[in-house]
């Protein structure tokens, strides 16, 4: 198979300067702002999106330092599957973050709630609609016991260069 190859059509901003200390899900960065630049000749293509609530911004895990199937995540003192967690040590280092879209000022989206590092290249923007992308679990698998843990949880450096 061929390689696939992404261009990025912005770059995020956040008060994160590195991976450490940085909120693992944007649910624990509730009220946290953001800024995501889209680049000039991509912000056609915001037309419309003030009138979602959220957006998922899908991005390159620009510091993550390598792939490992196994890993210790963050909120588990045990190692899991990477395929089984959102962390960045991936095969393809690719994040999704659902935010809040505050508002939209020429290519700039004003977000919340995020998770991110500073300087992360933006690949896609997608709405959030609840009816197609909320589901009911049945169950979470190895958080079940762990999720408990995320309000507090941060990054604690272990994926970064």
């Amino acid at each position: 198979m061929n390689d696939i190859r992404y261009k990025p059509i912005g770059v995020i901003h956040s008060q994160f300067r590195q991976p450490k200390g940085t909120p693992i899900q944007p649910t624990g960065a509730q009220g946290i702002d953001g800024r995501v630049e889209v680049f000039p000749e991509y912000a056609q293509g915001l037309k419309d999106l003030e009138g979602f609530s959220h957006v998922i911004l899908i991005y390159h895990f620009h510091l993550s330092k390598g792939v490992s199937l196994k890993v210790k995540p963050f909120m588990d003192s045990e190692a899991h599957g990477v395929f089984a967690m959102r962390g960045p040590s991936r095969p393809n280092p690719i994040g999704i973050s659902v935010v809040r879209l505050v508002k939209i000022e020429d290519n700039m989206l004003h977000i919340q709630d995020i998770d991110i590092v500073d300087g992360t290249p933006l690949l896609d923007i997608k709405p959030y609609v609840p009816k197609f992308d909320v589901r009911e679990a049945e169950k979470i698998g190895w958080l079940e016991k762990n999720v408990h843990k995320l309000p507090t949880s941060k990054d604690d450096g272990r994926f970064a260069e």
